[in-house]
C-alpha cells in the first residue's frame, strides 16, 4: 500500500471544498505572492490563471495587469464560482482540466502556483500549455517539487494500510506528481519551450489548523474514495502518525520558460 502514494497519478478535474481551502489557503497564497513579485510585467498582457483556485492570488495577477486581461482557470466548478464571486467582471473563467485546456486565442502569459503537482501526465500538460503561449509569452509557475511533504505522504500510507480504510483505497495510486528541476526543464524543452530554467525551494508550514488544512488541501482524492462517514477518522489517523506539532515540509518547484519568437 505504501507504494501507492509514491506513484504519480492523473487525478483528472474534481471537486474541491472551496470554501475552506479559500480559508486555510495561506502558505499558497503567501507563495502565489512570491512568485508575482518576480514577474516582470507590463501591464498590458493577456493572462491565464492555470489553476485559479478561489481567486486569492488572480486578484493580484489583475492588479498587475490595469491595461491587460486575465483568464481564470480551474478544473474545479466551486474553485471556479467562488473566484468569480470574488473578482466579479474583472476576468473571465473558465472550468476546465489543465491537460484539456483550449483558448480562443493565444496569450501572453500562463501563470500558475500550486496546481501542477495534481497532474500525472506532465509532458502533456507542458504540450498543451504551450499550445496556448504567444511566440515569445512566457510560463511562470511553481508546485509541488521533488520531497514535497514526503513525511505526510509516509503517514497517509500507514492509515491507508489499515483494514477499516484499505478495502475502500484498492485502486488508490499516487496522491501527487512531485518532480524534480532537471527532469522539469527537459519536459518544457521537449515540449516546445526556450530558456526552461527550474528550480526547488524549501518551504516548511506549521498550519494553525491541522485537520482541516490536511483534510482540505492534501487529502481530497484518498477522502473521496472513502465513505462519508470515515473521511475524517482517515484525517483524524494521518494527523495522529504525523510528529506533533504538525509541520509540512513543502518544497516547491519554480518554473519559468519561454515560447520561442517566430
Amino acid at each position: 500500500m505504501a507504494d501507492q502514494f509514491k506513484e504519480p497519478m492523473n487525478t483528472g478535474a474534481r471537486e474541491w471544498d472551496a470554501e475552506t481551502y479559500d480559508a486555510v489557503s495561506d502558505p499558497q497564497f503567501e507563495w502565489g505572492m512570491e512568485v508575482l513579485e518576480r514577474l516582470e510585467l507590463r501591464g498590458d498582457e493577456v493572462a491565464v490563471d492555470a489553476g485559479c483556485g478561489s481567486g486569492r492570488v488572480t486578484a493580484e495577477l489583475i492588479e498587475r495587469l490595469p491595461d491587460g486581461h486575465v483568464i481564470a482557470v480551474d478544473g474545479s466548478a466551486a474553485m471556479v464560482e467562488k473566484a468569480k464571486e470574488r473578482l466579479g467582471d474583472r476576468a473571465d473563467y473558465l472550468v476546465s482540466d489543465l491537460v484539456e485546456l483550449e483558448l480562443p486565442a493565444q496569450v501572453d502569459l500562463v501563470f500558475s502556483t500550486a496546481t501542477f503537482h495534481w497532474i500525472g501526465d506532465h509532458d502533456a500538460l507542458f504540450r498543451q500549455l504551450r499550445a496556448l503561449l504567444e511566440p515569445g509569452g512566457r510560463l511562470v509557475a511553481q508546485c509541488g517539487g521533488h520531497g514535497n511533504v514526503a513525511e505526510l505522504g509516509r503517514a497517509i500510507a500507514a492509515v491507508a494500510a489499515r483494514r477499516e480504510f484499505g478495502q475502500h483505497l484498492t485502486q488508490a495510486k499516487g496522491l501527487w506528481n512531485f518532480a524534480g528541476p532537471e527532469e522539469t526543464e527537459a519536459r518544457l524543452r521537449n515540449a516546445g519551450f526556450a530558456d526552461a530554467r527550474c528550480w526547488l525551494e524549501p518551504k516548511p508550514v506549521q498550519p494553525p489548523r491541522p485537520l482541516e488544512f490536511v483534510s482540505t488541501v492534501t487529502l481530497g482524492p484518498i477522502l473521496d474514495q472513502l465513505p462519508t462517514e470515515k473521511r475524517q477518522s482517515f484525517a483524524e489517523g494521518v494527523l495522529a502518525e504525523s510528529e506533533q506539532p504538525l509541520v509540512l515540509n513543502y518544497v516547491r518547484l519554480n518554473m519559468e520558460a519561454t515560447a520561442p519568437d517566430a
